[in-house]
């Protein structure tokens, strides 16, 4: 992800703070064998991937793998609780890839950047957002953006 634009300090941003380059790295966390069995019990996918070391072995694999969609859950609430926090309501929707496995043990971290943001025709405040998930060699293993429904910075009723 490239980082040109405004390192964003610790605080909260809303709508009218942004502009698009703006960008800050979160923690990082480590994802356990708890992450994975959790999530697969919880989502319901038990695919052997996630779940048999010899299967995931066989395809190639180092062992089995973290679900992808419990990477973005991860990557989500890493954004969600670092100290920067632009302001918002809701997700949209998300873009993501799948650019290699997580397994057991891989410390995650996130890189975020707003990519940009608008006011829809509805007078919604609209911001776009893009992750790079690395692990802790530095490999991009997941990417992706999301839209959200942003909060324009509230106004004093006098």
């Amino acid at each position: 992800m490239n980082a040109q634009g405004r390192l964003l300090a610790p605080g909260q941003y809303w709508f009218e703070d942004i502009e698009a380059g703006d960008h800050y790295t979160t923690s990082k966390l480590v994802v356990t064998e708890t992450h994975i069995v959790s999530f697969a019990g919880l989502s319901g996918d038990l695919f052997d991937v996630h779940m048999d070391d010899e299967f995931a072995r066989e395809q190639g694999f180092p062992g089995r793998i973290a679900h992808g969609l419990l990477v973005l859950a991860l990557a989500d609430g890493l954004k969600n609780r670092a100290p920067v926090q632009i302001m918002v309501v809701a997700s949209f929707g998300w873009t993501w890839k799948f650019k290699g496995p997580i397994v057991a043990g891989d410390r995650i971290g996130v890189a975020v950047r707003v990519i940009g943001k608008r006011v829809s025709s509805k007078g919604q405040p609209l911001v776009n957002l893009g992750f790079s998930v690395t692990k802790q060699d530095g490999t991009e293993v997941h990417a992706g953006e999301t839209t959200l429904l942003g909060r324009f910075r509230p106004t004093d009723a006098a």
